[in-house]
């Protein structure tokens, strides 16, 4: 009889120590989906905040808004770019050392006028191998100047998006910064760099014309880069802009009211 009840209780313990178990692995499963589940979450948040980051641009300057905003310490804060970030995309970047100590001149015609200009090398020797290389190549000719700016302190003419609407390449992306001014004046007649905000190595082929005095607040990756000047018919960006904008834009910062396109950029 007593040892009829010691393998009842022996039974019963293992019944139960195996429940024990049961139970335990029922713990862990539940605690590997919830894990699982959190790291696909937080990965699919970091993917789509890449691809925000990637296919937002900064289109070389902020609005007047955004000035103020910054002026104001209102904007939303940038990622800072990885130092480790490709300083080119692809082998069709030109080497800075193509340009280095080296001084362009030439011409950017338009279809309102023609501009004499300057890239200078020594300052900004891969910006300046980069522009040489697209007029070399005549990337140029046909493009437009999608975006210009009318603000009493504010006053750029945008040109080089491939696509026509200021978006970014993502086939030619380049850094680092260079020439960028450490006091955020962008004195009239400038040729400066646009790129992707908040990415130091999001330059392209997308430039912008100060047709006068001009102060733009860097963002979290800098500056802009200054590639160069304009040595003559700057009047053309002005009367460009006396024009005014296309309407329904913003009544400071829009598309010309009258297409403008580039129907060549030569360097020599």
């Amino acid at each position: 009889m007593a040892a009829s009840s010691r393998s009842a209780r022996d039974a019963k313990r293992r019944v139960q120590q195996m429940e024990a178990k049961r139970g335990l692995r029922r713990e862990q499963d539940k605690r590997r989906k919830r894990d699982n589940i959190l790291a696909v979450g937080a990965g699919t948040a970091a993917v789509a905040l890449a691809l925000v980051l990637q296919l937002t641009v900064f289109s070389s300057n902020p609005t007047e808004e955004e000035f103020a905003a910054a002026q104001a310490e209102l904007a939303s804060p940038a990622a800072t770019p990885s130092a480790s970030a490709s300083a080119g995309n692809g082998e069709n970047i030109p080497k800075p050392e193509t340009a280095a100590g080296k001084t362009f001149t030439g011409e950017l015609k338009l279809n309102a006028g023609t501009l004499g200009v300057e890239l200078d090398g020594t300052k900004a020797p891969q910006a300046a191998a980069v522009f040489k290389s697209l007029a070399d190549q005549n990337f140029y000719a046909g493009l437009s100047c999608h975006r210009l700016t009318t603000g009493e302190t504010f006053g750029v003419l945008q040109c080089g998006s491939k696509s026509g609407d200021g978006s970014v390449d993502p086939a030619y992306t380049w850094g680092p910064l260079e020439n960028t001014p450490p006091d955020n004046d962008y004195p009239a007649g400038t040729i400066a760099v646009a790129r992707t905000g908040g990415n130091a190595n999001g330059n392209g082929t997308q430039f912008f014309i100060v047709y006068k005095d001009t102060v733009i607040p860097a963002d979290a990756a800098g500056g802009y880069t200054v590639v160069g000047k304009v040595t003559s018919g700057l009047d053309v960006v002005a009367g460009i802009a006396a024009a005014g904008l296309k309407p329904g834009d913003n009544a400071t910062d829009g598309a010309p009211v009258e297409p403008v396109t580039i129907d060549s950029f030569s360097l020599k």
